[in-house]
């Protein structure tokens, strides 16, 4: 059993870690300002959550697994709201890049 967690906390680690590096080249590539926005809040929630998946089987307690999830999801809701609130300003000023 000790193998099969090792070997999925390996490749959600990974996997979290490709899912960032895909979300920068998507800010350093995308044209404008909306699509910049959309490659790095889906790309860096997805990524957070797999890391954090990978890393819940090596926590010692239940508490630290728990603080892991809620800071996944404070990381969730507040890239949400954030990435809302920079889309409005762009679209206000007309910006396309």
């Amino acid at each position: 059993m000790s193998l099969f967690l090792d070997a999925l906390s390996i490749v959600a680690i990974v996997a979290g870690g490709l899912f960032f590096a895909a979300g920068t080249v998507g800010v350093l590539r995308f044209p404008d300002t909306m699509t910049r926005l959309h490659a790095l809040t889906k790309a860096d929630n997805l990524g957070l959550g797999l890391i954090v998946l990978g890393l819940l089987p090596r926590v010692d307690s239940v508490t630290a697994g728990l603080k892991l999830i809620l800071v996944w999801l404070l990381v969730l809701f507040s890239s949400a709201i954030v990435s809302q609130l920079i889309a409005r300003v762009a679209r206000k000023q007309g910006r396309k890049a």
